[in-house]
């Protein structure tokens, strides 16, 4: 539980330096100019099939992926359930509790099929090799909590955006087996092309309201 508290207590550490401006890593990289978001980054695998791409995005980074969302049926509005709670100062931000890191889901608001947007436990450079997690802590996080902005609304179009900056072929291509295969620090043994796309360090989903309004609904720093 110490090791969890210390966890959250650094995560809250970091939305603070995001909304400060201390953690503006991004802003010192010169953006490009495509005029849409395929710039042939890879994100996450588990998200291949459920989204698109944006026209004439702003400010996409060259070693950024970022995608709407959009469900089997072509919806692009959606609920979300969630792991975790609200963050006390940044009330529109989920985050992890002490006990375990969040875990987020989309739900399309016709069929009311589910999508899941992270998992704090298995996604992100850390996840997969820094922090290790009990079982308790990966099978005992129940999403179902209703996600609501300050405003009262819960739905939304999601647009998510993964930062991948870690060199993975640098510091990891001696550890892949013959099968291409990494082993977590989980014990488990996962494809070395996964790991590279859901390994990111930075994960950022932004929900827009059907009055147009943006807000941000996650920001985590994942390395």
């Amino acid at each position: 539980m110490k090791h969890a508290t210390n966890l959250i207590q650094t995560r809250w550490h970091t939305y603070e330096k995001i909304k400060m401006g201390i953690f503006n890593i991004f802003k010192k990289e010169k953006s490009n100019s495509n005029s849409t978001t395929e710039n042939g980054v890879l994100g996450p695998t588990f998200l291949e099939e459920n989204v698109e791409h944006i026209s004439n995005p702003k400010k996409l980074h060259s070693h950024e992926w970022r995608r709407k969302l959009k469900s089997k049926t072509g919806e692009t509005f959606f609920e979300i359930k969630y792991y975790g709670q609200l963050h006390p100062d940044y009330k529109n931000l989920i985050v992890g509790t002490d006990f375990a890191p969040a875990k987020i889901i989309a739900i399309d608001t016709n069929d009311k099929s589910e999508y899941l947007l992270f998992d704090g436990c298995n996604h992100g450079y850390n996840a997969m090799f820094c922090d290790k997690y009990s079982d308790e802590q990966i099978n005992n996080r129940i999403a179902d909590k209703i996600y609501n902005d300050e405003e009262g609304n819960s739905k939304f179009e999601l647009i998510i955006s993964t930062y991948n900056g870690i060199d993975y072929e640098d510091e990891f291509r001696d550890e892949v087996d013959s099968n291409g295969k990494i082993e977590l620090i989980s014990e488990n043994k996962v494809d070395f092309e996964k790991v590279k796309q859901n390994g990111f360090d930075t994960l950022q989903i932004w929900g827009i309201d059907k009055g147009g309004t943006k807000i941000e609904i996650v920001s985590e720093e994942l390395a």
